[in-house]
Formats: structure tokens, C-alpha cells, sequence
């Protein structure tokens, strides 16, 4: 029997196990997500357990790595590279599978069910979120704030224990930490990443000080303080991750709005169809939901799902927009591809597709076309906005320079005073003061840093993919063409389909990026958008 055919055999039996276990565990996760029902939890947690102890065991591993060699197929060889790092990186005892499994329900169940409470009102985290943009009552902002954060010393025990597991696992399959061991298996250079961002940080940080000082001392005399009095819950969102409103308050040209129709009728307009998606989404709060915002693909052959917490203002319909670019990803795949190669190639890439998407709710001639706006006032808006998208893009490389750094030192030593290294960070990188006395896991209020570990350097990778992107849509797909086919022409969809979707995760990324614009990460489309 041939190479190909012994690993044919091995995925053929592989995916009968996989294949449905795999749906039905997203099916579980997604009932779990919108009701918060424990019993959705347990089925969840069983189905991932089970999934997660395929990929752990040792005698298939063996076989795998028994089978590298040649192939006559690109496709299978392929499969072979990603199914030996998938078993690499389970490689442990099943009680460990176990526990991680019930540590991550429980803090997923926390976060779902987690809302607020001030001055004995209930709030959801649109309510903290609406709070901090708009009171000038600094007291009530900080009530609330801390009220957001108190999350964090619910579930920081259980998150070190996840970090300590993953750690102790990642060390017996002989890398670093869990961390390092994600980055290698993620086909992603940590070094090189790590340069690049901080390259990234010295390039924009004479923009960045201009900006923030500027910033600082608009909302110091908001609050009829000094600028060093200026303490976290007087920025403009729990973590300052997202832009300030601008000049123009973009919340008015969607008060009347139907988000899921505009979104409807742009991806239509581009060539990318989601109206089947929608129908199986869920797209408004609901008690014990999920309140934050994600896309799944329950099964590989069309099954794609939006999760969103909709209130008609611009910050939901970039988030719909965003989390719809997730979507026509998956759902443009090509299916006659082997299982194992439907989807993005890469957890970035389908961020860079998202993160391209979710910046048009601020773009003036998008608001123009789909919102409504007369022509003159769009002008302004799009002078207005892209000083605001270059604001947001300095404001969120910082805040990923936070992230990164600080999950890295986290797996390097969990042991070390983690509440403080979180607001050394935050006063590094985002220049934010640390508040006076405070010693809580303000750091475990992220959900990231539980449920998506060494996760968050893909969306800053994603923003500079997204700048490539953009730039070869406007400078070849669309040469030649009118100013607003970006928003408008369904060569848009088409190309994306043909160079980005179908190909799936035939090629690793940085191929893939390659095989669609025609060159490998080019930070410089990036660092051009912000200067």
C-alpha cells in the first residue's frame, strides 16, 4: 500500500469519529452560549472532552508520525502537517483533558451569566459599555467600571489553574510553555512576531503621545480634573481597546436603523449572499446570553452561525459586519475539499477578512450608500472617520501590545504578582494610571485570557493582512474602476471567493497570502494607514 493511501486510510477512519463529534459539540456550545443552560454546559464539556482525547491518543500519534514522508497528493500531505501538530499538541493524560474541560465550562458559564450590578440596578455590558462613553459623572463611571472588572476575581483561580495545566502539558511535550507551544503549532514565529510588534510600537509612538496627551487633556477638563488625575473609568471603554466617539456621532445614522438589513444588503451587493446565514443566527440580548460576539461553523458544509448582542448604533453594525466577514468565509469554502481543509487558512486570515468588513460602519461613502447619508455631509464624516480609524488602529495596537506581552510573562511565570504586571503593562503601552490602591485580577476580566489563549496577536496580524488586502483590491481588482466599487461591485465577493475562500486551508497562511495579493506580510500597508 502506498504513502497516500495508508494516510487516506488513517483520515478515513479518523474523520468518522471526528466529523460528528465535531458538530455536535458546536451544536452544544451554541445552545450553551444563548440560554447559559448548565445542562447545554455538561453536554458541551462531555462532547469536547471526548473530541479532545481523539487527538490525545498516543498509539494514533505514533502512526502519524510513522507516515511522514512523501506524498503524490499536495492535498494530503497537507492533512498529514496539520493533523500531527492538532496530535502534538493534545498529547496528554486524559484526566488532564478532563479537568482543563471543566475548568474552561465553568469559566465560560461566569462570563455568560456575569452582569453588573450598580447602585442595585442590573447591567449588561452594552449598559457599562453605553455608561462609559457617555456619563460625566466620574463617580458613577467608576462604580461601574469596577463593577465590569469584579468578574475578574470570580474566575482568576480557575484561570491559573488552566495556565498552570496547559503549562505542566506543554512542558512534558518538551516546549517552553503552553504559550511558546501554541505559537509553533499556530505555524506563527514568536520572536518575529513579537519584533514586529514592538517595531510597530516605536514607529507609531511619536503619533501615538501626540495623540493621547491631546486626548488626555480633553477628557481631564470633562471631568474638571488634571490629566494625571485621569484613572480608567474615565476612557471610553472597560480595557480603552476601542476608539473614543469622534466629532461626529456616528450612533445617530443607525438610531432607526435595521442592522441585520443593511448588513443583508451589502454582502448581497458585493457578490457574498448571507441571507442563510442570518436565518440561523441570533442576533439580539436575551437573558443569560452570551453578551459578547462570535461566528461558528457547526459542521463544515454550510452550517454558519452569527452571535451578536444588536443595539442600532455604529458599534454593532461593525460588529455585525465584522463578524459576517467570519462568516462568508467559512460559508464561500469550497466543500468538494477534504474535511480537514475547509475554512480559513489560518485563524488570522479569517481575522484580517472580518477586521476589512467591520471598518465600513465608519467609512463615509459606506455610510453614504447603505445608511443613508446625504453626500455632502459623507464627505465630512469620511474626512472625520479616517482620523478616527487611524485613531482606532493606534489605540488598538496598543492595547494588543498589553495583551500580548502580558499573556506572554503570564505562561512564563503564573507564580509572579500578576494584578501588578497587568497595570505595568497598562501604563507601559497604553498610558493609562494604574488605580490608586487597587489590587484585584482586573487581568482576568478579559475572557480572552481564559477561553483563547495566545490568541490575541491574530488580530493585529489580521489588521496588517486586512491593510494587504485592501490595498490590492483597490490598486488591481478594482483598477480602473469607479470610487465606491469597493463598497459596491460584486468583483469584490468574486475575487475574495477565488483567491481567499475556496482555496481554504490548502496552503499555509503566509501562502495563502502570498497566492492572493501576490507577496508575503507586508507590515508597511499597515504602518502606512496610520501615519
Amino acid at each position: 500500500m502506498s504513502n497516500d493511501a495508508r494516510l487516506q486510510k488513517f483520515i478515513d477512519a479518523h474523520l468518522a469519529v471526528v466529523r460528528p463529534l465535531h458538530k455536535e459539540s458546536a451544536l452544544a456550545w451554541w445552545e450553551h452560549s444563548l440560554t447559559g443552560s448548565e445542562e447545554a454546559a455538561a453536554r458541551a464539556a462531555d462532547l469536547t472532552s471526548r473530541m479532545m482525547k481523539v487527538y490525545a491518543n498516543p498509539e494514533e500519534y505514533a502512526q502519524l508520525r510513522a507516515l511522514q514522508g512523501d506524498y503524490d497528493d499536495p492535498l494530503l500531505r497537507r492533512q498529514h502537517d496539520m493533523l500531527l501538530r492538532g496530535y502534538q499538541g493534545a498529547q496528554m493524560p486524559p484526566e488532564y483533558i478532563d479537568r482543563l474541560v471543566k475548568l474552561e465550562v465553568q469559566v465560560e458559564q461566569e462570563f455568560n451569566t456575569y452582569r453588573a450590578v450598580v447602585r442595585g440596578e442590573t447591567l449588561t455590558e452594552n449598559n457599562v459599555r453605553e455608561t462609559l462613553r457617555e456619563s460625566s459623572d466620574s463617580d458613577y463611571r467608576r462604580e461601574v467600571w469596577e463593577a465590569s472588572k469584579a468578574i475578574g476575581a470570580r474566575v482568576a483561580e480557575p484561570v491559573l489553574e488552566m495556565v498552570r495545566l496547559r503549562n505542566e502539558v506543554a512542558r512534558q511535550q518538551g516546549f517552553l510553555n503552553h504559550y511558546a507551544k501554541e505559537f509553533i503549532l499556530d505555524e506563527l514565529n514568536e520572536e518575529r512576531v513579537f519584533a514586529l510588534f514592538e517595531e510597530l510600537a516605536a514607529l507609531t509612538d511619536p503619533l501615538w503621545k501626540e495623540w493621547k496627551a491631546q486626548f488626555d487633556a480633553r477628557q481631564a477638563a470633562r471631568f474638571s480634573i488634571t490629566p494625571e488625575q485621569l484613572r480608567p473609568w474615565h476612557y471610553t471603554d472597560q480595557f480603552f481597546q476601542e476608539p473614543p466617539p469622534g466629532d461626529f456621532n456616528l450612533d445617530r445614522y443607525f438610531a432607526d436603523k435595521d442592522l441585520e438589513a443593511l448588513t443583508k444588503r451589502f454582502f448581497q451587493t458585493i457578490g457574498l449572499p448571507v441571507d442563510t446565514i442570518v436565518a440561523s443566527s441570533d442576533l439580539y440580548e436575551k437573558p443569560n446570553k452570551n453578551q459578547h460576539a462570535f461566528c461558528t461553523d457547526i459542521d463544515r458544509e454550510g452550517d454558519v452561525r452569527v452571535l451578536c448582542n444588536n443595539k442600532p448604533n455604529e458599534y454593532w453594525m461593525g460588529t455585525m459586519l465584522h463578524e459576517f466577514g467570519h462568516a462568508v468565509y467559512d460559508y464561500y469554502t469550497d466543500f468538494s475539499l477534504p474535511y480537514l481543509l475547509r475554512g480559513p487558512a489560518h485563524t488570522l486570515s479569517t481575522e484580517a477578512i472580518a477586521e476589512l468588513m467591520g471598518r465600513l460602519s465608519r467609512d463615509g461613502e459606506w455610510l453614504r450608500i447603505y445608511a443613508g447619508i446625504p453626500a455632502e455631509e459623507a464627505q465630512k464624516v469620511d474626512a472625520a472617520a479616517r482620523e478616527e480609524t487611524r485613531t482606532k488602529f493606534l489605540i488598538f495596537t496598543r492595547w494588543v501590545l498589553v495583551m500580548c506581552n502580558f499573556e506572554r510573562a503570564l505562561y512564563r511565570d503564573p507564580e509572579q504578582d500578576l494584578n501588578r504586571l497587568w497595570w505595568d503593562m497598562v501604563e507601559r503601552y497604553q498610558g493609562i494610571h494604574r488605580p490608586d490602591g487597587r489590587n484585584a485580577p482586573d487581568w482576568a476580566s478579559k475572557i480572552h485570557m481564559a477561553l483563547a489563549p495566545a490568541y490575541y496577536q491574530n488580530y493585529l496580524l489580521g489588521e496588517m493582512e486586512a491593510a494587504q488586502i485592501l490595498n490590492h483590491l483597490r490598486t488591481k481588482v478594482l483598477s480602473g474602476e469607479p470610487p465606491d466599487a469597493l463598497y459596491t461591485s460584486p468583483k469584490v465577493g468574486q475575487w475574495m471567493r477565488e483567491k481567499i475562500f475556496l482555496p481554504g486551508a490548502v496552503r499555509p497562511w503566509e501562502e495563502a497570502l502570498e497566492y492572493a495579493t501576490g507577496e508575503k506580510l507586508n507590515p508597511a500597508y499597515f504602518v502606512a494607514q496610520l501615519k
